[in-house]
This record gives structure tokens, sequence and C-alpha cells, in this order.
């Protein structure tokens, strides 16, 4: 890079607002800068000069979501491959490059989102920001790398396919969002992926990476003037606007119905949910504490209580809230013996039925309060994590300030809060998906 990209950068760089953010590996509070490049791209920096190294995460707008009609997988067929060569580097010469110099580059897809991880040492970082930018605009999709990920996710799809865990989720959003894009299988199918090739990668590309929708974080040694040149050298080449595929705004149907799947396994495998909260809803903080109390809370959870510990139905059981671009949803699972499981999913039933009729006690609301203001900072022990979290502030639209604001928004939640929301959240019924023996297949005793 030249020292007159470099002076432009640092005369033309705009940091336009700050928070406060405490980075648990240094102990100190640390301020989010957002970063405006010469370009125009925006991030979000906590410059640690503690440890020498630059974490970075982004995310495009776009995900599985714009698979192609007909062809779901394609989303997550580019994220195997994107990084199998680039530019004048194959497969192999890209991989030495980045072990060469200890660089670590992920991409991954999510319903909504192409997202991508980059970690570096500092020494390295122009480097890793320059393969960065090579894979993203410059993507070789090469027939070797194609066929050996396409035979993996193929074997993948086939032990899936036997799966009673694979099976019920699946088959929960299918239900769930049928004819939607939300509910098609995001690593495709075994019908698909065999019609997945190269141009229907790099029309993915085309369409989905853009600048419109990026967001960026970054975390680690590096100063707002540095980070503003490179931010322009990696994606200033991408599109300015992406071509999405619209999606609609959609609710989870067939709330109240029971899907039923045999398979001859050990274990009957149960999926369940139903309508959830935007992320945006001003009710949302609400339903998260809520949440918490009757399965998110892990081994603190109504369910984990009344399934796992007073009757020993199940290992685990949990729900969690999901928000969406384009809807929201409460999900959950467990599993139990085939001859348990209409025990199961009557218990199931009648603790979510309970807490949709009297809400959460003052005593739950008080403890899962104090839980999830905790629990946040602790989450954050790394600066991967960090930049990670602070991308999904930024896809959430929360504001640059909202780890300010967060524990606020907790406290604020009332007990008249609470159980108006339980009834809102907790009382339309559930979807259900059960794979597993049929009853009389079932055996009996312990």
């Amino acid at each position: 890079m030249n020292a007159g990209i470099l002076r432009i950068a640092a005369t033309a760089l705009a940091v336009a607002g700050s928070a406060w953010l405490v980075a648990p590996q240094a102990a100190r509070a640390t301020t989010i800068q957002r970063v405006i490049s010469p370009g125009g791209i925006e991030a979000w920096l906590v410059q640690d000069a503690t440890v020498p190294l630059v974490a970075m995460d982004l995310a495009f707008a776009g995900g599985v979501a714009q698979d192609p009609d007909g062809k779901p997988g394609v989303a997550s067929m580019t994220a195997a491959l994107i990084d199998e060569g680039a530019g004048d580097l194959d497969s192999q010469a890209f991989r030495e490059r980045l072990d060469r110099r200890a660089i670590e580059l992920n991409f991954s897809v999510t319903r909504d989102c192409f997202r991508v991880s980059l970690r570096t040492l500092k020494e390295n970082r122009n480097e890793a920001f320059e393969l960065l930018r090579m894979a993203l605009v410059a993507p070789r999709f090469d027939r070797e790398p194609l066929e050996r990920i396409r035979t993996q996710v193929l074997s993948t799809l086939k032990k899936d396919s036997t799966s009673p865990n694979d099976i019920a989720r699946k088959q929960w959003w299918a239900t769930a969002f049928k004819n939607h894009p939300y509910g098609r299988p995001a690593n495709g199918t075994l019908d698909s992926v065999p019609t997945i090739g190269a141009d229907d990668l790099r029309g993915y590309v085309r369409r989905v990476l853009a600048r419109d929708g990026l967001k960026i974080a970054v975390v680690g040694d590096i100063d707002a003037a540095a980070l503003g040149a490179l931010l322009d050298t990696t994606f200033g080449a991408l599109p300015a606007k992406a071509t999405l595929i619209p999606v609609p705004q959609v609710q989870p149907d067939a709330v109240g119905e029971k899907v039923t799947i045999g398979l001859d396994v050990p274990q009957t495998v149960i999926a369940f949910g139903g309508p959830g909260f935007a992320r945006k809803d001003p009710d949302f903080m609400a339903a998260y504490v809520v949440n918490h109390i009757a399965g998110g809370g892990a081994f603190s959870s109504r369910l984990y209580r009344e399934v796992r510990e007073k009757r020993g139905l199940v290992y685990s059981v949990y729900d969690n809230l999901v928000w969406l671009k384009h809807a929201a949803a409460f999900y959950g699972g467990t599993a139990t013996r085939a001859d348990r499981a209409a025990e199961t999913i009557a218990l199931i039933e009648q603790e979510l039925r309970r807490i949709a009729h009297d809400g959460p006690t003052e005593q739950e609301l008080a403890e899962a309060k104090s839980y999830l203001k905790g629990s946040q900072m602790l989450s954050l022990d790394t600066s991967s994590k960090i930049a990670s979290q602070l991308v999904q502030y930024q896809v959430d639209d929360l504001g640059i300030d909202y780890i300010d604001r967060r524990n606020g928004l907790i406290d604020a939640v009332t007990i008249a809060d609470a159980r108006r929301v339980a009834q809102r959240l907790f009382g339309g019924g559930l979807l259900m998906t059960v794979v597993g023996r049929t009853p009389s297949a079932a055996p009996t005793g312990n």
C-alpha cells in the first residue's frame, strides 16, 4: 500500500460516533469507534493493542434466503468454495498462503447473511486483507475443489437423512415456512446439490456480495486511519448495490399441528416452536427474559426443571428465540425414550401453557435479569467474539451504543410486562415435529 493512500486515509477518515465496551481480555473500557473510510465504507472498530492481533467479522445481506428457486444449497456451497482458490492462486496455493502466515479466514451462511471472519497477526494484516479481497472479488470455483466439496456435502446430506435430530429440525422449518425461502434446507438436498455448478456460485457472488449490504466490525491492534485504507482496498471493488431476490415477510405456519415421522432409532426426537418476536418489537427484551425463564436458561429453566430434574424424561430440553429479517419464531427441542415421548410432549405443552397463563414469578424474573446482565460480558472473552457480536448488532440495527443500553433495557422489564408477553409468546400453541418409533414399536420398561 503506498504512502499517498495512507495520507489520504488519515486526513479523510471520519470517526462519527462512539460507545463503550468492556473487553474482558483487557479488563478495561474500550471505545467503539464508527470508522468511515475515504471511499465511504463503514466499520465499527475496537482498537486494542494488548495483543498484536486483528480480528474482523463481516456480514453481507443475503444468506440462504438468496438461493435460487429449485436450487437450495447454492449459498452454502459458495461459502464452502469461495476460499478454494482466487485470482491467480489455485486452491492449494491459496491455502498455503493462509497457512504460512497463520491467517484464519472462514466463510459461512445464515438464513439472512453471508458471514466472514478473519483473524491475523498484526504484522500479517495487509496480506490477510488482500487474500480476503481476492476471495470476494475473484473467486475461481475450479472444477477439482467444486467436485471435492460437492462429494463432502452429499456425504453429509446422506448421513443427515437418517439422523432424527436433522430430520426433526428440517421438517419443523419446512412446515413452519412452507413455500418460503426460510423453509428450504440450508445445505441443499440430495437432488439439488448435484445440479449446482460454478456459474450458480458466480451468480450468487455477483448478486449478494455488494457494499450496500455490508456490515463490518474490527477488534485489535489497528488504528482508524490504517483500517480506513484497508477497507477501501479490500471492499472498494465490490459492486455498489446487491441484486437480491425479494423475500416476503412471513409468520410460522401450522401452529397447533404435530407432524410425526417414523424412524427406528433408540430415542424419539421432538422439535417444537411457534411465532416469536421481531428484534425491533418494543416487547422483544421482555420476551427474551421470559424465554430464558421458560426454556432458554439451560439448567435454570422451567422446562429443564420440570422435564429433566423432576421426572428424568430427557437429558436436556431448550427453546430459543429466533429473529430473522423477515420472520420471528421461538424454536426448541429435546429427545427421550420412545415409550415416554407422549408424556414428554404433554409436559412441554403443559409447562408452556402454564407460563403463558400465569407468567413468571417475581423471583424468576429477578434471577433471569441478573443472569442475563452478567452473562453478556462473560461471553465476550475474545476479540473474535466481540467482532462477531458487533456485526450482529449492526445487522439487527441496534445502534453503536446498544452494549451500553442493554442492561438498562433488561432492568426495565417489569413483572406486568413479563406476564403480558408470556401470553403473547406461548399462548398460541406449538408446531411439533416428532421423529422416532411409533408407539407400537417402542420398547417398554426400564
